[in-house]
Formats: C-alpha cells, structure tokens, sequence
C-alpha cells in the first residue's frame, strides 16, 4: 500500500511541475503582449517586439480594446473588424 501511494504521490508532483514549466513557457498565454515587472511598475511588451527597443521603452499601462502595442513601443488603434452580414 505504502508503494501505491508513493507511486501517486511522485505521479502528481510530475503533473504539477510539468503544468508549471508549461506555463512559464507561456503555451496557456492568450494575449498578443506580455508583463514585465521593473521595479515599482510593469511595462507591456509584445510578443513580436522589436529586440533592439529596450523594455523600459514599452508602456506601462496594457492596451485598451480597440488598441494594441506596436513592436517599437507605441500604442496604435485597431479599427474594428467589420460585421459580417
């Protein structure tokens, strides 16, 4: 009994390690940007960000709904998809 339960036990630490490098790889990650902490505030940083704009160049508040931020840095707005009819 004690081999059973030390087989789950090694089982679900396996699962949640494997659930934890997962998501620090950013694979459950919906959003195009991402956070970066820096000191006492955090800046938005694309996914596809140019790499020769430093982070502390990216703003530090997230887009709105209809914006998104630009691989330099910028917030621009996002003209809404027309509706199908």
């Amino acid at each position: 009994m004690r081999k059973k339960i030390k087989w789950i036990v090694i089982g679900a630490a396996a699962i949640y390690f494997l659930f934890v490098i997962v998501n620090a790889a950013g694979i459950f990650h919906s959003e195009p940007y991402y956070e970066v902490p820096h000191g006492n505030h955090s800046h938005y940083v694309p996914i596809d960000r140019d790499k020769r704009v430093s982070v502390g160049s990216f703003p530090t508040r997230p887009p709105g709904p209809n914006e998104r931020i630009t691989p330099t840095g910028e917030i621009v707005q996002v003209e809404p998809e027309p509706a199908e009819e």
